[in-house]
């Protein structure tokens, strides 16, 4: 699609003749069926509410397709009206703008969206299984229309993914304002979430989602290299001993895939596992893994392979990570380091999978059976649990990564608490017996001593700029370094 014929695109906003139906791309990695979870009245009130986006002579046809979209996968996503042009971060000065701020916007969103960086890119979904950047894809359009069209003295006010319109400001204000995921938490159980976000009235945008401000793996893997690194050096007896220790861990999705590629350059021989074969092939193809195994019985020589050879190399098993860990266990193959970075703030809706169950299985009972598939997952995480414990209890050093592990295992009524006994449901004030990365790791030996990880944006997309950037970002810490205190010249 011609640059011109893009800018018309998005200037249009949601067109005024309907765009024929999208074909279901099942090469694309999709969000998994939500649970259906409302009632009769609140389905109709669902499509009500998708029906506001457009003119009532349209409302027979979308009624009924969106209707029929909620039946199919529990959310009302209006595949029909994504957009035929390639979604990516473009130079700002090609998005149509009255306001370079909200070109940058523009810029900044369609990263979140862009195949090679969200999870599921259909599903308007960047990360974490349910780190939406839009509900649908109404959303996406006026939103991108309001900014092409905004001045530098209008705010966009955004509620979940909804534009509210535009407001008279001026240049010294935001030029949007967001707001995701309004639920209060100490009233609110994560099924009330699951209502109101296939309502079409809120939305979970993480933390970089749904704010346009998502770094993947690629602005990620600074701080995760100096966390995995740091982790080693506290069973390393030197920096040379250091090389070739064995990491492992799960997660091949938006943040976690950084993982592999920064243990290759922390030198260390890292095992990742990850259940979805989409986003291991993703990670693979991109060069963030290098080997990847689907057969334990061929996974397990070459770990031992790598490690005997002091290897710096990465590893995906193909699998689910407590079938790798038990397998660890039996083959009493020493591990230096582990971790987990499944999603684990949604355990019940792909954040985390049962072992025993194919993907497909567990996506089928996940909208079927929710009961039965928490039951599993439960299950699977005192296995988890147990697992890193008999590691543990052999010197493995094993941090939590921030993403609920030792919450939802405790939860389950796994052996995750410093106490003796560990009552199902969790224990209120009780410790856990491993720390987490901030209060182990980057805390004490990076950021007490005003140094973590960087990250920044080149918002003209031009590969000159970024390496300019880099150039002046390598010349600052070079001059840091020479009058820095021995206990962070490490970093």
């Amino acid at each position: 699609m011609e640059l011109q014929q893009f800018q018309q695109h998005i200037l249009k906003g949601i067109p005024s003749v309907l765009p024929q139906p999208k074909t279901y791309e099942s090469t694309i990695n999709h969000a998994p069926k939500r649970k259906d979870i409302l009632n009769g009245e609140e389905k109709k009130l669902a499509i009500q509410n998708a029906l506001r986006y457009f003119e009532p002579q349209h409302h027979a046809v979308l009624a009924k397709e969106f209707a029929e979209e909620l039946k199919t996968y529990g959310r009302i996503y209006m595949y029909r009206f994504r957009p035929d042009y390639k979604i990516f971060a473009r130079p700002i000065n090609e998005y149509p703008h009255q306001s370079i701020q909200a070109a940058a916007i523009m810029h900044m969103l369609s990263n979140n969206l862009d195949y090679a960086v969200a999870q599921h890119p259909h599903e308007l979904i960047t990360y974490g299984g349910n780190g939406s950047v839009f509900q649908n894809w109404a959303q996406y359009l006026l939103t991108m229309q309001y900014l092409a069209i905004m001045t530098d003295e209008q705010t966009l006010v955004l509620y979940s993914g909804h534009p509210m319109g535009l407001f008279p400001s001026h240049k010294d204000a935001p030029r949007v304002v967001v707001t995701n995921g309004m639920m209060i938490p100490n009233y609110s159980k994560p099924d009330d979430w699951e209502k109101f976000n296939a309502l079409g009235v809120t939305q979970y945008g993480q933390m970089t989602a749904g704010s346009f401000m998502y770094i993947g793996p690629q602005g990620i893997v600074h701080g995760t290299c100096i966390t995995v690194m740091n982790a080693a050096r506290k069973v390393s007896k030197s920096e040379e001993d250091r090389i070739g220790k064995l990491f492992v861990t799960c997660g091949l999705g938006g943040m976690s895939g950084a993982q592999p590629k920064a243990a290759k350059i922390a030198g260390l021989v890292s095992v990742t596992a990850e259940i979805n074969p989409k986003a291991v092939h993703t990670r693979h193809s991109q060069g963030w893994v290098d080997e990847v195994f689907d057969n334990l019985d061929l996974l397990i020589p070459r770990i031992k392979t790598a490690q005997a050879n002091k290897e710096s190399v990465s590893l995906a098993y193909q699998g689910n990570v407590v079938d790798l860990w038990e397998r660890i266990v039996k083959e009493d193959i020493k591990v230096d380091v582990g971790s987990d970075q499944t999603s684990l703030h949604n355990p019940w809706a792909g954040g985390y999978y049962p072992v025993g169950l194919s993907l497909e299985e567990s996506n089928q009972m996940m909208a079927e059976n929710p009961d039965q598939f928490k039951e599993e997952v439960q299950k699977t995480l005192v296995r988890h649990a147990n697992a890193v414990n008999t590691l543990t209890a052999k010197n493995m050093y094993f941090f939590d990564y921030g993403n609920a592990f030792l919450l939802e295992a405790g939860r389950a009524g796994a052996d995750i608490y410093k106490t003796e006994k560990a009552l199902k449901g969790g224990h209120v004030g009780a410790t856990f017996r491993y720390n987490s990365y901030v209060q182990d790791i980057l805390g004490p030996m990076c950021f007490d001593y005003g140094f973590g990880p960087f990250r920044w944006v080149c918002t003209s997309a031009n590969e000159n700029d970024l390496r300019k950037t880099d150039e002046i970002a390598l010349a600052v810490l070079e001059e840091i370094y020479k009058t820095a205190p021995q206990e962070i010249k490490p970093q």
